[in-house]
């Protein structure tokens, strides 16, 4: 009789690690969707598809381990609002950066694959990529960790985002070359996410609701899966593009 209890528990007990392991992975999944699309968009600022996946690799490396700190340290965290605002801050700058370079174009710099600083650039992109993820991760940390008080299982979703999320960046790579929208829509996230953040850091209870962001973050998608362009015609456009910067 006892052993069918024991037996009767541990099954509902695998059941229910079961169940709350497949919640993290999909909250992993879903809340690395915006993370993924603007980490792609850092990386294609190096032209090399190698030097592309290397820097996705390592910056996921050392996003891992700030994510693993981050995770242990979550209750902590969550109770001093300058970490949300610092990552606020820095999201709005990236994004900032972005639309600043697009409406205000420095013709005068040209970057060359011989250029002297190519690896501290490539470094800069590494650290560009940790960072950024890190500052996502304030939100998806924090909702794991709200789901379960178990530190293994969290840390078992994490790890399994990880890979999510390094699969779905390279996928981001290559479609941000394809569609033109995609890009500005990445920044708009960018935009979004770090604006909620600031709400969440000064005026918790104003921050706009997760279910409003991830529709913004649809219709942000939606537009920018919207055009097309075939790799010729992409090509013809960066030559013209850079033509006309030149001149």
């Amino acid at each position: 009789m006892l052993e069918q209890v024991t037996t009767h528990l541990s099954t509902d007990f695998s059941l229910k690690t079961l169940g709350i392991l497949l919640v993290l992975i999909a909250l992993e999944t879903v809340l690395s969707a915006d993370n993924a699309v603007a980490l792609a968009a850092i990386a294609q600022d190096i032209e090399d598809p190698q030097q592309q996946r290397q820097a996705l690799n390592w910056g996921l490396i050392i996003a891992f381990v700030l994510r693993i700190s981050l995770l242990f340290t979550a209750t902590w965290v969550i109770q001093f609002w300058q970490f949300e605002l610092g990552g606020a801050l820095y999201l709005l700058w990236l994004s900032g950066k972005h639309f600043w370079n697009y409406f205000f174009p420095d013709t005068t710099e040209e970057i060359t694959h011989s250029s002297p600083d190519k690896n501290y650039q490539f470094g800069q992109i590494i650290l560009l990529i940790a960072l950024t993820d890190l500052a996502f991760s304030l939100d998806s940390v924090t909702a794991a960790v709200a789901v379960s008080s178990q530190t293994w299982l969290v840390l078992i979703g994490c790890i399994i985002g990880i890979f999510t999320l390094r699969f779905m960046a390279g996928l981001f790579v290559r479609w941000l070359a394809e569609f033109p929208y995609l890009l500005d829509a990445a920044y708009l996230t960018v935009f979004g996410v770090g604006t909620r953040l600031m709400f969440k850091a000064l005026i918790p209870a104003h921050a706009p609701p997760q279910w409003m962001m991830l529709t913004l973050i649809a219709v942000l998608f939606t537009w920018g899966f919207s055009k097309r362009v075939t790799p010729e015609v992409q090509e013809v456009v960066n030559i013209d593009s850079y033509e006309k910067k030149r001149t």
